[in-house]
């Protein structure tokens, strides 16, 4: 590998998380096993007195979905971004 190409990096795709506040239970698994460590848990309570999760820097989240496949009760899921459609 030349050094050339070592140094360039890998364009990030975007993406985003939706949240179903009122199916988490704040377990926090979404926010542990998020690889850009994008997520953080509410301060603010939902209908059953738990912390949900927020999308703390929404410029990190990659939509690789890890949340939702951690999630026990399917309240979170990643998606990918169209830049096409975003631009």
């Amino acid at each position: 590998m030349t050094s050339e190409a070592a140094g360039k990096k890998k364009p990030k795709i975007p993406g985003s998380v939706e949240i179903e506040r009122e199916l988490c239970k704040g377990c926090s698994f979404c926010v542990e096993y998020c690889p850009p460590k994008c997520l953080e848990l509410d301060k603010a309570f939902n209908a059953k007195g738990y912390h949900p999760p927020i999308l703390a820097r929404a410029d990190e989240c990659t939509g690789c979905d890890l949340c939702g496949l951690y999630c026990p009760d399917f309240a979170i899921f990643g998606f990918r971004l169209d830049k096409k459609k975003a631009a």
